[in-house]
């Protein structure tokens, strides 16, 4: 029949969604087809909580599945029950929803009493198991945030150190520089920038004038590093 076909065309592309790694595509690509969530195939709706359940993202399928699983014609189905079972096992137990599981199953007049007690044992001991993983997990991450804490106080009080350091180191250097005397040390330079360029050293006339400003140079030089300028030496 068409259906068959159209399932089967749903199928094939599926499996090649998944194949070229396009999963996050798949569920909107089969509901373009069948538009509404419960008018899914049978084998459409496991294919696609397998797959999603595969690459960890079994919320993608929460509202699908359990829109499927309630309506009434798909309850007269052969395959409702292992459907059911598969979206306990790879959707609401990996998600932590142990009250909407139980619902589901109390409030399912498909299952006898004999199915509805395995799958509630199946939803306890889910839950067990859970509550176990994080009464182990709680010690552990709170050893991991001391030891996140402690580290966060030893680098902040190297990194004040540090500051306290370059704070002092800039306020001498700041110090120092401004007891160098300004008018000498410009002198100083403009007169070397005569000499190297504005001057020609091999002039004979340019002799007795480079010696005067050479005389001046060391003057200036004299004057700057004279202990009267030097910043006096603090423990």
């Amino acid at each position: 029949s068409s259906a068959e076909v159209k399932c089967s065309l749903c199928v094939v592309g599926i499996q090649a969604l998944a194949e070229m790694n396009r999963w996050r595509e798949v569920l909107s690509w089969v509901l373009q087809y069948y538009h509404i969530p419960r008018h899914l195939p049978p084998k459409v709706l496991e294919l696609c909580i397998l797959l999603y359940s595969k690459v960890r993202e079994p919320q993608v399928m929460l509202e699908v599945g359990s829109s499927w699983l309630r309506d009434q014609t798909n309850k007269s189905l052969p395959e409702y029950g292992s459907l059911l079972e598969l979206y306990l096992l790879h959707v609401l137990l990996p998600l932590g929803r142990f009250e909407g599981a139980e619902e589901l199953v109390r409030g399912c007049d498909v299952l006898d009493s004999e199915q509805q007690l395995a799958f509630l044992g199946t939803i306890y001991e889910s839950q067990s198991q859970w509550a176990q993983r994080e009464e182990m997990h709680s010690p552990a991450e709170e050893q991991q945030d001391a030891a996140g804490e402690t580290v966060l106080g030893v680098l902040s009080q190297k990194l004040f150190t540090v500051l306290t350091l370059l704070r002092r180191a800039l306020r001498s250097m700041s110090s120092q520089f401004y007891l160098l005397p300004y008018k000498k040390m410009l002198l100083a330079t403009f007169l070397l920038y005569l000499v190297m360029v504005r001057l020609d050293p091999a002039s004979p006339t340019s002799l007795p004038f480079i010696y005067k400003l050479v005389q001046l140079f060391r003057q200036a030089w004299a004057a700057v590093s004279s202990p009267i300028h030097r910043p006096p030496i603090q423990n």
